[in-house]
């Protein structure tokens, strides 16, 4: 998949083939952000917040995979709070010893894989599935739509944090 720095415009393009596509420029611009940063720059904050690039990466790995497969199709996932300390929910976020920006981007990418799939094969209004994020007790889970916005402005929000982070860092500017 090539990365593009055009974002998507597609006028005459279902609802949800614009949010794969957006989704997609947003992976990528992430992707961008972080190439040729070194080790230590993914790995230090230079932030109030006290997030590395690299803990916000694993984030958005996990954050999408959270909502499209545990949430959406009600899937059961491998520590579902993994970007968070404990899998912790309201913990910091963490990234694995040992795990770096190559193996994050590539499951950042993988994942956009699956939310691919989803998108073609389910309609927007179709709710989430009960049981995997969503309980029953929890009352009606969200639609497909709503989950895409969710996730489409995790990712523009945090795209944001990173040209921030990136500034920081080396002085690099742009998408």
């Amino acid at each position: 998949m090539p990365l593009s720095d055009v974002e998507p415009r597609l006028d005459s393009a279902r609802p949800s083939e614009q949010f794969t596509a957006y989704l997609d420029y947003y992976r990528a611009v992430v992707d961008r952000k972080l190439e040729g940063m070194t080790d230590a720059q993914l790995r230090t904050s230079l932030l109030p917040s006290g997030w590395t690039p690299l803990e916000l990466l694993t984030h958005l790995v996990h954050m999408e995979r959270r909502w499209f497969v545990w949430g959406f199709l009600g899937e059961q996932v491998d520590h579902p709070w993994g970007d968070h300390a404990d899998d912790d929910p309201s913990g910091p976020w963490r990234v694995p010893a040992g795990v770096g920006r190559e193996e994050l981007v590539a499951a950042l990418h993988t994942g956009g894989e699956r939310t691919r799939e989803v998108l073609a094969s389910h309609d927007l209004a179709e709710r989430a599935a009960v049981g995997g994020r969503f309980a029953a007790e929890d009352g009606q889970p969200p639609t497909l739509a709503w989950i895409c916005f969710h996730v489409l402005q995790e990712y523009a929000r945090h795209a944001g944090h990173l040209d921030v982070a990136r500034e920081l860092a080396d002085g690099a500017t742009g998408e």
